[in-house]
């Protein structure tokens, strides 16, 4: 009898041992990311790590639009049909309060032990109605890139403001296109009508005093003498010192241009940095990176950007998710991106890795610049920051274009966001 018993027993431990491998065979995951730069690489890299630590858990790496505005409008197909497919995504930093509902509270799943690790800036932007939805992932800066070694072949300083940059730009450029490069420019950006020219737009206004579309008092401040001088600057760059084609540039395709040799200076973010040193690159070792020109306020302005990992609630696997949202956000993960990819971490103490800095000089000494970067009014004007980015990009876009002057096209946009926020105009 006992006999029996013990094999009964043996049976049903096997029979339980085989279910839970069975289980934990049946855990596939999906992370929606980004593909900018050697992102996609990275993800995929961090991704295999998971599953090493954890055998029978297999995740897959879903490659997503480059352009925020593309990838937002993926997203909200899968959100919107409550989609158990993807089980953790990575948001701008403009999102959460558009997106919070979708998203697990990752304070009931561990983050409580290690936000603290993070800026907490972003933590707060990451938290809505006392929930996290969302791990802070890499943080970003718009930063000025530049050729030292054509500063110095033509004897010229590093900018410190837009009409010095405007004038470098034009000796260098000349001098390049007269010694036989057809395909030289002095500048290139971003300057295509989607989320990145908001991002680009913003740092020339707010840097000439010009404010930043939307005050903290919801307030409509636009249309004003500072914002339209400096979209005007802007609008004379194309075709002088920016190529025709900027107003259809977004990040890669600057940093194609640059990384060809065929710009004195980029505005972009910092994952581009480790990119064109790499071995072959024409521009290896002959470039550094500085904060941005400042215009009439006396100071240059970068604007917020970045990227945090969210657990969709929709997920068959919460538990799961949740988890590779903390460990792809989590301290080993942060430094691979930061040494390999050159993609800010949001974990402090990183600033302070031999081996971050060692890839990275310019984390330490631009380190102001990425913790007061200047935001996007996403919080004072969701859930319509998409639409109010839009009519600002949209307008500003046509500036470039030569569609309408920068008073007009201000001028409209602030009676466009009237429409759309009912908020005052600031006095």
């Amino acid at each position: 009898m006992k006999k029996g018993l013990t094999v009964l027993l043996v049976v049903g431990l096997l029979f339980t041992i085989s279910l839970n491998i069975f289980a934990q065979d049946d855990i596939e995951l999906t992370i929606a990311g980004g593909a900018v730069g050697e992102e996609l690489q990275l993800t995929q890299k961090a991704a295999e790590i998971f599953e090493e630590k954890h055998p029978g858990v297999s995740v897959e790496v879903l490659s997503t639009p480059d352009l925020a505005n593309d990838r937002l409008g993926l997203y909200l197909q899968f959100l919107e049909a409550e989609s158990p497919n993807v089980d953790v995504y990575q948001v701008d930093v403009i999102w959460p309060g558009d997106l919070a509902q979708h998203f697990l509270d990752l304070y009931e799943y561990g983050a409580e032990e290690v936000a603290d690790e993070h800026f907490q800036a972003i933590v707060e932007n990451n938290t809505v109605d006392g929930k996290l939805v969302a791990m802070p992932w890499f943080t970003d800066a718009g930063l000025l890139y530049y050729r030292q070694d054509l500063l110095d072949k033509y004897d010229l300083e590093l900018p410190e403001t837009w009409e010095e940059l405007e004038r470098a730009a034009k000796t260098i450029q000349t001098g390049e296109r007269a010694a036989g490069n057809q395909d030289f420019w002095g500048f290139v950006w971003q300057g295509n009508a989607y989320e990145g020219l908001t991002c680009d737009a913003l740092e020339w206004i707010h840097s000439n005093g010009g404010g930043t579309i939307v005050n903290s008092d919801k307030e409509i401040t636009i249309y004003n003498e500072k914002a339209v001088a400096a979209v005007e600057m802007a609008g004379n760059w194309v075709g002088h010192i920016s190529p025709p084609g900027v107003t259809g540039m977004a990040e890669e395709d600057a940093r194609k241009v640059w990384e060809a040799g065929n710009a004195a200076f980029m505005r972009n973010w910092p994952y581009a940095y480790s990119l064109g040193n790499q071995e072959g690159k024409v521009i290896a070792g002959k470039y550094d990176v500085a904060p941005l020109p400042a215009g009439d306020s006396g100071n240059g302005s970068a604007t917020l950007g970045g990227w945090n990992l969210a657990a969709s609630k929709y997920s068959d696997n919460p538990k799961w998710a949740a988890k590779l949202a903390l460990f792809m956000a989590g301290e080993e993960v942060q430094k691979l991106r930061a040494t390999e990819g050159s993609f800010n971490p949001t974990i402090k103490d990183l600033y302070e890795d031999e081996d971050v800095l060692k890839a990275n000089p310019f984390f330490g000494k631009l380190y102001d610049v990425f913790t007061n970067a200047v935001a996007r009014p996403s919080t004072q004007t969701a859930p319509q920051y998409n639409q109010t980015s839009e009519l600002f990009f949209q307008a500003v876009h046509n500036v470039l274009t030569g569609e309408e002057d920068a008073d007009s096209a201000l001028a409209y946009l602030e009676l466009d966001l009237q429409d759309l926020l009912d908020y005052p105009i600031a006095d």
